[in-house]
């Protein structure tokens, strides 16, 4: 056997050698082909999908979403109902990105109650989250998608913002007042949160610093305005919100709210200056737009949308100039790709669609290296 190893590695080198040899006459020749290259699929992108590359799974099974990078970039928090690890109802978790979650990862939510909107502050030893754990251990009952007719979401009134550390112990509340508290994130320099809140009886973005001190309210117009992101520079916010100006819509919205729900159909984008000041809208798409992000320059935002979808249910990330041009489609799954963040050094993008899971309805963590 020794033998028959050593003749292998002999021919090996040989090979190698001959390979340098032609290698090198091509070199020197306009005869030559181009020399033979190993090729490795990327089997978890659709070919539309320029902007991605080396595609890589974390999660399998169940759903998984909201997936958002430590400072230090090694690191994801997400949210998971996958009953396998336990969950009853969305739970926070997190994940390095280099291993993902092929086995049951570390639970953070360990008090209990549905939560939602992780994040890690700068010292990577703690993330903050909304949970509704102040009215009890258990899940709240999941309402119905559907009300008269309309698909909505349920705004739980007992969400407050907590801070754990990595073992899921609760270090601190910082927010403690009635209704909803949720879908906080921390700005570059890790010093201020922005977050949704119901206190003053809408649906509004407020700002406060990370121990909970300064809560201020930044917008004042009658609509949900959630789901908000610090520009890389740390001077704006992008989110999403929802504006309605006729009599029956308002109504519509007024009444839906009371009874702790939002209507998610009917969305744009917008930034402002993280005092409120200067709002813009940014897509007039019309239907959903939702889940925004700033790209690495600042220069654009990233979004989930099913303006293109002729059924309203293909979500697909796109691309927009902060004026409001050049949009462009970034990811072509036929179902559901939404909450894009891109890692701190900006070589990464990570997001939850439901690419490839064998027809069924699991929404899985990727990632992928980003290309301009």
């Amino acid at each position: 056997m020794r033998s028959f190893s050593i003749s292998y590695l002999l021919m090996g080198r040989i090979f190698i050698l001959f390979f340098i040899l032609i290698t090198l006459a091509c070199n020197n020749s306009n005869n030559c082909q181009a020399p033979l290259t190993t090729v490795i699929a990327d089997t978890l992108k659709y070919p539309q999908e320029t902007h991605l590359k080396n595609l890589r799974q974390l999660t399998f099974g169940a759903n998984n979403a909201e997936a958002y990078f430590s400072f230090d970039g090694k690191y994801l928090s997400f949210q998971s109902d996958n009953n396998t690890w336990g969950a009853q109802c969305d739970q926070i978790y997190y994940m390095s990105v280099e291993n993902g979650a092929k086995t049951q990862p570390a639970l953070i939510s360990k008090a209990g109650g549905r939560t939602t909107c992780s994040y890690f502050l700068p010292d990577g030893q703690h993330i903050l989250y909304a949970s509704t754990s102040k009215a009890g251990k258990d899940c709240p009952p999941k309402p119905d998608r559907f009300l008269n007719g309309k698909y909505v979401w349920p705004i739980y009134s007992s969400y407050d913002i907590y801070v754990a550390d990595l073992n899921g112990n609760i270090t601190d509340q910082l927010t403690d007042v009635d209704g909803y508290d949720a879908e906080a994130t921390l700005s570059p320099d890790g010093k201020k949160i922005v977050f949704t809140s119901m206190r003053s009886g809408d649906l509004e973005l407020w700002t406060m610093d990370l121990d909970g001190s300064n809560q201020t309210q930044i917008t004042n117009e009658l609509g949900y305005d959630g789901g908000a992101f610090f520009s890389p520079d740390g001077n704006k916010l992008v989110y999403r919100a929802s504006r309605p100006k006729t009599d029956e819509a308002i109504k519509t919205y007024q009444d839906l709210l009371e009874k702790g729900f939002v209507q998610p159909s009917d969305m744009e984008i917008y930034t402002c200056n993280v005092d409120g000041s200067e709002v813009k809208q940014i897509t007039h798409l019309g239907n959903a737009n939702w889940a925004p992000y700033f790209l690495p320059s600042g220069k654009k935002i990233i979004f989930s949308s099913n303006h293109h979808s002729e059924s309203k249910r293909n979500f697909n990330l796109f691309t927009i100039d902060l004026d409001g041009n050049n949009i462009e489609q970034i990811t072509y799954d036929t179902v559901f790709d939404a909450f894009p963040m891109f890692s701190p050094d900006g070589k990464y993008l990570v997001f939850s669609s439901n690419r490839f899971n064998g027809g069924g309805h699991d929404t899985n963590v990727f990632i992928g290296e980003w290309v301009d």
